[in-house]
């Protein structure tokens, strides 16, 4: 039995309790000792996937090793970061529901918070957290914040924490599409943000699949100096991370947090400041496919896995 720890300490093998939603997002109780270390979920789908990676270049050094180096960093393909502010950031933190929501408490979530605020606010944003938002506030808020003036930030940053389904995400009373609150930031929408990042960090469920796991062995078309005016698609320089791939559940340890948020905050307090954000999401699905593992009384739900998934529209390179 290899059970779910914060990353880099020493546990002890314990029976674990297991709380999981059913198919109506109810949360079902499972076993038995230690609830501050059960892995949970974040209940139901959403379709829209596939996985960037980069590669680094390799060369031979003095000594005739073979090392790994940065890919160049060519300016022409990279965001401009030379604003007088990062940018903002917002996290919604939805922890408490509603009863006619059929939606549990999300004990954990406040360590995912706690962690994020702190790790984009060491990145440089102006982090700002909102607790238990309904759909309404939601909108309002995010609505808000595409009405500000970006023009001195270089990107924008949310962060989503809540129960999910299929293209959905909660509020404390129901549920509205994701694409409703990010659509917002559309270049036709938010001028200032235009050619900018936008940048959407989302720890819900998107389906209520399990994922077993398996055992292993160990340059531009035209010229835009010639024709200086050109369109940008409303949908570009967006970046969605998702916690889960479509149509599978999303773990959370009510202990240390969600397996996504644990693994993201790691790797950006270590890599943030010198590593692309792809190369960065990259180690954090590595990070969750290979050190996570559900644990559960119930062989439904024991050593269940879990892989995020990134969705990008990036137009260039993103290092912060």
């Amino acid at each position: 039995m290899r059970p779910v720890m914060p990353l880099g300490t020493n546990f002890l093998v314990v029976f674990f309790s297991f709380q999981m939603a059913d198919d109506q997002g109810h949360i079902v109780e499972q076993g038995a000792e230690d609830p501050a270390n059960n892995d949970t979920v974040d209940a139901k789908p959403d379709r829209s996937s596939f996985v960037s990676s980069i590669f680094s270049k390799k060369k031979k050094n003095d000594s005739g090793k073979s090392v790994n180096i940065p890919r160049d960093r060519v300016p022409t393909y990279q965001y401009n970061m030379n604003f007088e502010k990062v940018g903002k950031c917002i996290i919604i933190n939805n922890k408490n529901f509603d009863r006619i929501t059929g939606m549990g408490v999300r004990n954990g979530t406040d360590k995912d918070a706690e962690a994020l605020f702190k790790c984009f606010r060491s990145l440089g944003f102006d982090v700002s957290v909102y607790n238990d938002c309904s759909c309404a506030k939601m909108q309002d808020l995010l609505k808000k914040a595409s009405e500000e003036d970006h023009r001195n930030s270089a990107c924008f940053a949310c962060i989503l924490l809540s129960h999910g389904e299929e293209n959905l995400i909660y509020g404390t009373d129901g549920k509205t599409a994701i694409k409703d609150l990010t659509a917002h930031f559309r270049g036709d929408r938010c001028k200032t943000l235009l050619e900018k990042p936008k940048l959407f960090f989302i720890q819900a469920c998107r389906g209520t699949e399990l994922d077993d796991g398996i055992q292993a062995d160990s340059g531009p078309i035209n010229d835009t100096d010639a024709n200086p005016r050109y369109k940008i698609p409303v949908e570009a320089d967006f970046l969605f991370a998702y916690s889960t791939v479509p149509g599978y559940y999303s773990w959370r340890n009510p202990g240390s947090g969600s397996w996504f948020v644990q693994a993201l905050c790691s790797i950006l307090n270590e890599h943030g400041k010198s590593l692309e954000i792809l190369q960065i999401l990259t180690r954090v699905n590595d990070r969750v496919a290979r050190h996570f593992e559900s644990q559960s009384d119930d062989p439904r739900f024991h050593e269940k896995k879990q892989i995020p998934c990134v969705v990008s529209m990036l137009t260039k390179e993103l290092y912060f």
